[in-house]
């Protein structure tokens, strides 16, 4: 289903553009850079975080609030999604100080264009399209076309961490992520830092189980 427009939608993503690199590929390197140091302790040193699929937010609000001392890249490839992840961060008084967020409106097939090798410390997948159809595998964001990418912009140590509702989508990722080098585990419980995302918490009212996992990139 394609996403409703939204009213007054150009001045609105306009009044929100500060959050967002419009030319992702021109960071590649140095996103660090491109947050104040205000609320960043030793920016340099800064732990750089992504996630891949932001939704409408709720998962990066969280964890920008959470770690006011990381940098924060959220990554959406609907506009009209992309904008009420926007306007959350921007409507809090605690993140606009902190300003430790970034957004980019792109394809995740795009993000060994955006980020340099080594560059990312972490990698959030939650709740990704599953994808279901055999002949859909390959679009995936646990697939090895994927994963090659991620294991090449992860430093080494770097986590990816997937929740999903979808046990099957949750199979295929750890013996895709297994089979790419990355040592992997399975979240049995939630974590005590768990921050829950729009569908998570409709999942959860539900009854449904969440599939957790945390794959590392050797040393």
């Amino acid at each position: 289903m394609r996403p409703r427009s939204k009213k007054h939608f150009e001045e609105r993503y306009e009044a929100v553009s500060p959050l967002l690199v419009k030319e992702p590929e021109t960071a590649k390197g140095r996103w660090r850079e491109l947050f104040p140091q205000t609320g960043l302790a030793e920016r340099e040193k800064a732990k750089l975080r992504l996630e891949i699929g932001c939704g409408k937010g709720a998962f990066i609000s969280g964890m920008a609030s959470a770690d006011p001392n990381s940098c924060f890249v959220a990554m959406e490839v609907v506009p009209t999604v992309i904008l009420m992840a926007m306007e959350k961060v921007w409507g809090d008084p605690v993140l606009r100080e902190q300003d430790n967020v970034r957004f980019i409106c792109g394809d995740a097939r795009s993000v060994g264009d955006y980020f340099a090798e080594n560059e990312v410390d972490a990698i959030y997948l939650n709740f990704s399209d599953p994808w279901p159809r055999p002949k859909q595998f390959k679009r995936r964001l646990t697939h090895p076309l994927f994963l090659e990418t991620y294991k090449k912009i992860l430093k080494p140590g770097g986590v990816i961490r997937q929740k999903t509702d979808n046990a099957p989508l949750f199979e295929f990722s750890l013996e895709q992520l297994k089979a790419c080098g990355f040592d992997t585990r399975v979240i049995e419980s939630v974590p005590p830092d768990n921050i829950i995302t729009e569908y998570e918490s409709r999942f959860v009212a539900e009854g449904l189980p969440i599939y957790r996992l945390e794959a590392v990139k050797p040393v």
